[in-house]
């Protein structure tokens, strides 16, 4: 049975990106998008699809980048796509990626954004095949005081937020827990301004986390379109001085987490 597998960064590999051309003018770039986009997301959700006009040098017309996140998917997709006319009356060539890139591995390709993880797992777990908890958000003391700046007497202000954060995929019995710290120094002219941006990295510390409690996520697409979820287990790694033993970091099953814990690097990016 044919098996694929979804991680929550960026995709990066020339298998799983397609160039589309010989797209005809005779319609605005929207509707192009358009209906590239209800084409190609049929095969499996897309990362990205960009729409660019042809050179001057080039006939008018448009070419089209499209990005999965399953190589298997953009293969698929390739296969039933090239030399059909599909939005237009003639063919249009649809083919792999070839571009010369250098090799990289999954640790050194990006995580996806908050927003991009949320969107992959929608779908293809549902709105209701997992859920996020956090287990502690907290704020943390600063290595900076306050200092009086000249005139106006506003003050400058220095705030830290630590969150560990924990995805859970009841169907699947997984569990994938992260921690993330924030911190941002800023001019305070009130309690509003203060307010407002505690509130801002509260928000930010908690997306962080979770974006990092996704990244351990591996998607196990099966050939029938059946989705199992499992969780990496990497190696341990040191929690900053200044916050060690206030977030712990767990990535394993409940089973497992009385025999394992894992520490997760938490300096601010």
């Amino acid at each position: 049975m044919e098996v694929d597998i979804l991680e929550f960064r960026v995709p990066e590999e020339n298998n799983k990106t397609l160039f589309v051309w010989g797209l005809q003018p005779s319609h605005p770039e929207g509707h192009v998008y358009e209906s590239l986009y209800g084409v190609f997301s049929s095969f499996g959700p897309l990362y990205l699809l960009k729409v660019c006009r042809n050179a001057p040098l080039h006939p008018p017309g448009f070419y089209a980048l499209v990005k999965f996140y399953s190589a298997a998917q953009a293969s698929r997709a390739q296969r039933q796509t090239d030399g059909c006319s599909l939005i237009q009356s003639t063919p249009l060539k649809v083919k792999l990626s070839s571009k010369q890139t250098p090799h990289s591995s999954s640790n050194s390709t990006k995580p996806l954004s908050h927003a991009r993880c949320v969107e992959l797992a929608n779908h293809c777990l549902g709105f209701n095949g997992w859920t996020s908890d956090i287990i502690r958000l907290e704020e943390l003391p600063s290595d900076e005081d306050e200092e009086e700046e000249e005139g106006g007497g506003a003050k400058r202000r220095t705030l830290r937020f630590g969150c560990l954060m924990q995805l859970s995929f009841p169907r699947h019995g997984k569990t994938s827990r992260a921690a993330a710290v924030v911190e941002d120094t800023f001019t305070c002219t009130g309690p509003d301004v203060l307010l407002d941006q505690r509130r801002k990295l509260q928000r930010l510390v908690r997306e962080k986390a979770l974006v990092r409690a996704f990244s351990a996520v591996l998607l196990v697409v099966l050939g029938n379109g059946k989705v199992m979820v499992e969780v990496k287990q990497t190696p341990d790694q040191s929690l900053p001085e200044q916050i060690e033993g206030l977030l712990q970091v767990n990535q394993f099953t409940p089973e497992e987490e009385e025999d394992h814990e894992e520490e997760w690097d938490l300096t601010v990016s």
